[in-house]
């Protein structure tokens, strides 16, 4: 347990040098975007004295590196801002937005998992048969498939010639908040933005299965007359490992590749907000969506590091 503890520590402290990193990318990357957000605000028609006016107050005119240390303290002591567009904080817009989008890819994970590993497990277990090829196929359907194409299909097929499920949104416009209502309009947008990442753990899982099914320990245990559904148990328990590492890098991509979802089905999540936040050339929105998505990531692996270091003891080391 001393030895996990240490585990722990020095990933926690690696994260530090990254999250220090990810915010001068962010910052010098938003700094990079053409154009000024003083014309977007005050027009055309605005005059000299105005613009000079509101370029100090918003600190625009210090140096660069006295504005990223600026705005850095402030993050640090939960101030990202004021929206420009919408005048109210900005941190408060980004973590309601980000727990939407935190549903959308939490039902999109989940998906992907269930479906990815019964494709991979079939997949493995039937590798020459008629199932293993179909799985396969499928899989691959689903890597090949672009997101938008996929969400625009399923809102024709299940909201235009059959209304069967809401095409936006994420409630009803009736005002009803309720659970079931919010799963029926989370039906399609999850699937849309899990079937690139159920093909990638089918894909991933099949292999590893396959790898594990040929080792030594899994002849032996053949060669004892063990049952297959016990040497099916033992070989995905030593999958697991290689299954936590994809699960990791789909949440990664989840958490923030899904803004084409968020957009064509009008789910009001951190993707669209950040979408609407660079037309408008809000920066201070920019920044707190861009940071927390980014910082969501770095944490994810974190916590994926964490649980394959008690997983396998060899991380450990």
């Amino acid at each position: 347990m001393h030895r996990m503890t240490r585990f722990i520590l020095r990933r926690l402290l690696h994260m530090v040098p990254v999250l220090f990193g990810v915010t001068v990318v962010v910052f010098v990357t938003i700094k990079l975007i053409p154009g000024s957000p003083i014309a977007g605000l005050l027009g055309p028609g605005s005059t000299p004295a105005t613009r000079a006016e509101l370029i100090n107050r918003l600190g625009l005119n210090k140096p660069i590196p006295i504005q990223y240390f600026d705005w850095l303290r402030s993050t640090l002591e939960g101030n990202f801002g004021t929206s420009i567009s919408f005048q109210s904080s900005a941190g408060t817009l980004v973590f309601n937005a980000f727990r939407n989008t935190m549903i959308l890819a939490g039902a999109a994970l989940i998906l992907a998992l269930v479906g990815g590993f019964v494709l991979g497990a079939i997949g493995a277990l039937w590798p020459k048969g008629m199932a293993g090829r179909v799985t396969s196929a499928i899989s691959t359907f689903s890597l090949a498939i672009p997101q938008y194409s996929a969400g625009l299909l399923l809102i024709v097929l299940f909201s235009v010639d059959h209304t069967w499920l809401p095409s936006g949104g994420m409630h009803s416009v009736t005002g009803s908040t309720g659970f079931a209502d919010l799963l029926r309009h989370l039906v399609l947008p999850a699937l849309a933005a899990g079937l690139a990442p159920i093909g990638v753990v089918a894909r991933m899982f099949r292999a590893a299965l396959l790898d594990v099914m040929g080792q030594e320990f899994v002849q032996s245990m053949r060669a004892r007359g063990l049952r297959r559904t016990t040497i099916i148990r033992h070989a995905i328990h030593n999958t697991l490992p290689a299954l936590l590492t994809i699960t990791g890098l789909q949440i990664g991509y989840l958490l923030s590749g899904v803004v084409f979802i968020e957009t064509i089905f009008s789910w009001p999540g951190l993707g669209q907000l950040v979408y609407g936040a660079i037309s408008a050339r809000d920066l201070p929105l920019i920044q707190a969506g861009v940071l927390i998505s980014a910082v969501a990531v770095v944490l994810v692996n974190v916590i994926v590091d964490v649980a394959h270091g008690f997983i396998d003891p060899r991380v450990r080391q």
